[in-house]
């Protein structure tokens, strides 16, 4: 029996985080052992809110993130990996589903509002990338006729829209795309060190993966924690305490006395913090090794990214001659005869 194909995507934005490791990064490692996955660096929607940066960056981008992909076990070999922008059939087919996207599906989506108003711009404003932006995601996951895909909650009105996407293509053109299903991590969400906002780059409320022993700990230093609590020997409140919430995940085997003494006003902030500081690094030291020696083989990483490309390309291709055949339209096969 086929195992069921999962295509899970991320913007290059450099270097990752601990809330992209927790968030998705492993669950993508871990879904390779029970499906057929295909991994993408989708550049293409970098530029959807201009933030790619120059091409030398946004390619630097591209670069690091894939490096991170592979200390954390992506498996090259096991799963395809690749570069959006390098299977252009993808953009085909975001054209093509254009054609059938009513605006106001795009318009209803949460995250694009809540984008533009980040982007202090408004709905007149912003460009068609935007709008278009679950369509184009749509096509990502479609044209490899994937039906599983793991997001964050987040993401989850995108897989909705996708999904009526396909309904509506196959309802004209007959069956061609199974419906994905979203597949959601064990950490939904994860909260910046600032306590109020999922971690980001673009907030500087996260820890870089990669980054050293001691700047993990600097950095977990800044943490929010409880605002009431003033002085050490305060009763604490861990449930509203981000940083109690990361050792559930970093030193799950001393939460309970953890909770206990901040509860009872024995253990300070402080303490806590330098306590997951070391969690986070002991859980990571692995992978940072990896990473270092990755570093050292840039040619390796690239070979990677065009063996990916090469694998997925085959499937796009014969995606889109299906899809173009359907519509009544002209493929790369007719033309080639």
């Amino acid at each position: 029996m086929a195992k069921s194909r999962v295509f899970s995507g991320m913007r290059p934005s450099g270097k990752l985080h601990i809330g992209n490791w927790l968030g998705a990064l492993t669950n993508m490692v871990d879904l390779q052992s029970d499906y057929d996955c295909i991994y993408a660096a989708v550049d293409v929607h970098a530029l959807t809110t201009d933030d790619g940066g120059s091409p030398e960056v946004l390619r630097e981008n591209v670069h690091e993130m894939v490096l991170d992909w592979l200390a954390a076990g992506i498996d090259p070999k096991s799963s395809i990996v690749f570069v959006q922008s390098a299977v252009p059939e993808v953009m085909v087919l975001h054209t093509l589903l254009s054609m059938m996207t009513p605006l106001g599906w795009l318009l209803r989506v949460p995250t694009f509002k809540d984008k533009v108003r980040q982007m202090d711009a408004t709905e007149e404003s912003v460009g068609y990338g935007l709008v278009g932006y679950p369509v184009l995601m749509t096509s990502d996951i479609i044209l490899y006729k994937a039906d599983t895909v793991p997001v964050g909650e987040d993401q989850v009105p995108h897989i909705e829209l996708a999904r009526e996407i396909v309904r509506r293509f196959n309802f004209r053109y007959g069956e061609t795309f199974p419906e994905p299903q979203a597949k959601l991590t064990e950490v939904p969400l994860v909260v910046g060190l600032d306590g109020q906002s999922k971690m980001s780059k673009t907030l500087d409320n996260h820890v870089e993966l990669a980054t050293s022993p001691e700047e993990t700990k600097t950095k977990i230093l800044t943490a929010f924690t409880d605002p009431e609590r003033l002085r050490k020997s305060d009763p604490g409140r861990p449930w509203v305490c981000n940083v109690y919430a990361l050792h559930k995940y970093f030193t799950p085997g001393q939460t309970e006395e953890i909770y206990e003494q901040c509860t009872k006003g024995t253990r300070g902030c402080v303490d806590c913090k330098d306590i997951l500081a070391d969690g986070v690094n002991a859980r990571l030291a692995e992978l940072r090794e990896r990473r270092r020696e990755l570093e050292k083989r840039p040619d390796y990483v690239q070979d990677i990214l065009l063996d990916g490309a090469n694998r997925a390309g085959e499937i796009a291709r014969a995606t889109l001659e299906e899809v173009q055949g359907k519509m009544g339209l002209s493929s790369v096969a007719l033309r080639k005869k």
